[in-house]
């Protein structure tokens, strides 16, 4: 066909395709339609779109695919279309940073996963692993969409593909914002850290009237799967916020410790006017002479970092051993430390397990560990042994032994035994150890050790077996229970104040600031799973 033989375009029949595209874009902002936005809002939660534009900065939002419809014509489903089959997908800032993410929308199809719906998250997620960028997804799903059989649960399995190439390469992010159950669970599983809204989320594999069916057990979905279950007994949940903007503003409080990808630089630091020499007089008594005593180990934190700003993890969870995340100096850093506020800070299967995974975290993405250690050992017991302490305590150690990051540890009191050696000791190639002038560095406590070095002096002592056990108690804290002879041997580098713990750490942080460590060539270790 020539030019001069074509038609022009009426300009009726442009104007009619402009108001046919804006009808079909009207069509998908609405969702599955007024009356279940209604039911979304009367259940206390937001819409997938509401969630977006208070996620991101004002403005940035791009969608991807806003027009797709699913493909099946089974049940019915071949005269009810919606363009964007559910989910709402795209990119836009947080703070200025490049992010992606997805949407469940319940209000279409209860949010349920398609074939199309699980093609459109797909597509996000190359395009963060493509241009190194977080991945967030924002959960409210009722599951695999029944009426696509086969093609739904590929589509999960596509997902499932996608959250363990970009493990480690990009932090991916997991809102549970309503529900999710089944096989929708796994992939939040993969991901790094997962958000639950407190009484409006729910998580499990098998919901409350299977189990009453198979085991006759009878549960609430709450009692299963609430927020509370999975951030204090199951340690699924990282963080519970009270609502969805809560939860919303959580993740960018979160996303701003964290860098972008696993070779960006660490996040731009926070313009906070706290002083780098900054001392505390407060830490010179904050551990008490008594070794039995206890205190809270976030008191000594909360001294020590920027502002006092400290993004705790897994609060409710193990609560012996505290994980998070803060700024020295500026730098973000994530801080393990043990709590002798709770079970004396002892290292039990659930602490090894959590310390394991955020030590993992960090060392993905190039932040910088300082561990605040005051362990007693590795907590005794049948429950202990028969649950497999000795694997999932080998976790940690094996976590700690992998990293490459700058890693900082002050033994701020106790230090005994195996624990000693796990909580990232010298020997595990810390990079730099301070010890506080009160630390006990030993292969076990005082009156553990006299017990056995001296049971023979001690049964022959009769009524004076009191005085002669204080005597050897205090012998053995002199001799052996103290960080000097550690620092004679190099695996302690410096005795410090406690009232100089700030600016000491923040030194050793701006030495270690081009650290650059190798490990043997292999396609992967074998943690001990």
């Amino acid at each position: 066909m020539t030019r001069s033989s074509q038609t022009p375009q009426a300009p009726q029949a442009r104007a009619e395709r402009i108001e046919e595209l804006k009808r079909r874009l009207a069509a998908a902002e609405l969702g599955g339609g007024q009356d279940r936005i209604d039911k979304q809002h009367a259940a206390g939660k937001l819409t997938a779109r509401e969630r977006v534009e208070l996620l991101l900065d004002a403005g940035s939002f791009v969608e991807i695919d806003a027009l797709v419809t699913h493909r099946c014509r089974d049940f019915g489903m071949d005269k009810v279309s919606i363009p964007g089959d559910g989910v709402v997908c795209g990119y836009g800032t947080v703070d200025g940073r490049l992010v992606y993410l997805f949407a469940q929308d319940f209000t279409v199809f209860g949010g349920s996963l398609s074939e199309t719906n699980a093609a459109k998250i797909c597509k996000v997620m190359d395009l963060a692993m493509e241009n190194g960028a977080p991945i967030l997804g924002l959960n409210d799903s009722g599951g695999a969409r029944i009426q696509e059989g086969v093609a739904s649960l590929g589509g999960y399995a596509d997902i499932f593909l996608r959250n363990t190439l970009a493990s480690g390469v990009v932090p991916q992010i997991s809102a549970i914002m309503g529900p999710c159950a089944g096989g929708a669970v796994y992939s939040p599983a993969i991901t790094d850290f997962i958000l639950m809204v407190e009484g409006t989320s729910y998580m499990f594999v098998t919901g409350p009237e299977v189990i009453k069916t198979v085991t006759h057990e009878e549960v609430t979905m709450e009692e299963l799967g609430g927020a509370s279950t999975h951030a204090a007994r199951s340690g699924v949940c990282h963080f519970t916020v009270p609502n969805d903007a809560a939860c919303l503003a959580a993740i960018r409080e979160l996303l701003s410790y964290l860098p972008s990808n696993n070779l960006d630089e660490p996040p731009p630091p926070a313009n906070g006017g706290d002083d780098p020499n900054r001392e505390s007089e407060a830490l010179n008594t904050l551990v008490p002479d008594d070794p039995n005593k206890p205190y809270d180990i976030k008191q000594l934190i909360a001294e020590v970092v920027d502002d006092g700003k400290f993004l705790e993890v897994h609060a409710q969870y193990a609560r012996n051993i505290v994980v998070g995340f803060a700024r020295l100096g500026g730098r973000s850093v994530g801080i393990v430390a043990n709590q002798p506020a709770y079970l004396a800070g002892v290292l039990d299967i659930d602490a090894s397990l959590k310390g394991a995974r955020f030590v993992r975290f960090c060392d993905a993405f190039n932040i910088p560990l300082i561990t605040f250690e005051d362990v007693p050992g590795f907590l005794p017991g049948t429950t202990q042994e028969f649950g497999g302490i000795i694997k999932h305590g080998a976790k940690l150690l094996y976590a700690y032994a992998e990293a490459t990051v700058p890693k900082i540890t002050v033994i701020t009191r106790k230090a005994y035994g195996g624990a000693y050696c796990v909580m990232s000791s010298k020997h595990l190639r810390t990079d730099v150890n301070f010890a506080y002038p009160m630390a006990e560095i030993a292969v076990m406590g005082p009156e553990g050790a006299v017990n056995v070095l001296y049971k023979r002096d001690l049964d022959q002592a009769g009524a004076e077996a009191p005085r002669v056990r204080a005597e050897k108690v205090g012998e053995y804290r002199a001799k052996f229970s103290n960080p000097y002879i550690a620092a004679e041997r190099g695996f302690v580098d410096a005795i410090i104040e406690p009232r100089r713990t700030r600016p000491e750490i923040i030194r050793a942080l701006r030495q270690l600031g081009a650290k650059r460590a190798s490990v043997p060539p292999k396609k992967h270790g074998c943690i001990p799973l």
